[in-house]
């Protein structure tokens, strides 16, 4: 198959080859300081703490009987949880090492059905398709964080380059992931919306947690 003149496997040869460009620069700064530093704060958008995210804001919604906050948590639980299955399905099917294993020992691999370990599943990011489709989540209910959302999003994706976790392609195809994940999860959403709203309307009818609402709502100070 041709596109443009150039044959597939060319343009994937080309993508390889900027990409192993891009690793051997980054290796330079991989022990920096700041970049170890952005690093560990970038597995905040690693699949465990991103799902207790969405759990955690889904749950606080539906105990305070915040709609808003609620629907935030389930399309970002969602989306995530989403965009997490589809990522480990192909990197169970792309063997591709990480930036460090050719910095460390010099040697890059790509293929298919093989290793699932760590070193050999670069591609996709996972952090990025998680980082993205949370912040599309979020932009959904909340539109005026979209740029805040996305700019922790992109930071999150940039900083896994000089870090030697991902190539540039692996990103791009996390980001493609993230945004495919949420807009399935939009498409779906009027089905879930019902059930939602069904949950807080049961909710509503115990009266320990409204009276429990009710205290809260007296002890929070109005703007």
């Amino acid at each position: 198959m041709r596109s443009g003149g150039m044959s597939v496997q060319s343009i994937i040869e080309t993508v390889e080859d900027a990409d192993i460009a891009v690793a051997h620069e980054a290796a330079e700064i991989r022990h920096h300081p700041v970049t170890q530093a952005l690093g560990h704060l970038s597995e905040v958008a690693d699949q465990p703490p991103m799902l207790a995210l969405g759990a955690v804001t889904l749950a606080g919604g539906l105990l305070s009987g915040d709609r808003r906050v609620a629907e935030a948590g389930a399309r970002l639980l969602a989306s995530v949880a989403l965009a997490t299955a589809i990522k480990t399905a192909i990197k169970r099917t792309v063997v591709r090492t990480r930036p460090h294993v050719l910095a460390d020992e010099g040697r890059y691999e790509t293929g298919l059905m093989g290793s699932t370990d760590g070193p050999f599943s670069s591609f996709p990011s996972g952090h990025t398709a998680d980082a993205v489709s949370a912040a599309r989540a979020m932009a959904r209910v909340y539109p005026g964080a979209a740029m805040p959302c996305y700019g922790a999003a992109a930071s999150i994706a940039a900083i896994q380059i000089p870090r030697c976790a991902h190539y540039p392609s692996d990103i791009a195809a996390g980001a493609l992931i993230g945004v495919a994940a949420e807009a399935a999860v939009d498409r779906l959403w009027p089905q879930v919306a019902p059930a939602l709203d069904v949950t807080l309307h049961a909710l509503d009818r115990i009266e320990p947690l409204r009276d429990v609402r009710r205290r809260v709502a007296e002890a929070v100070p109005r703007p």
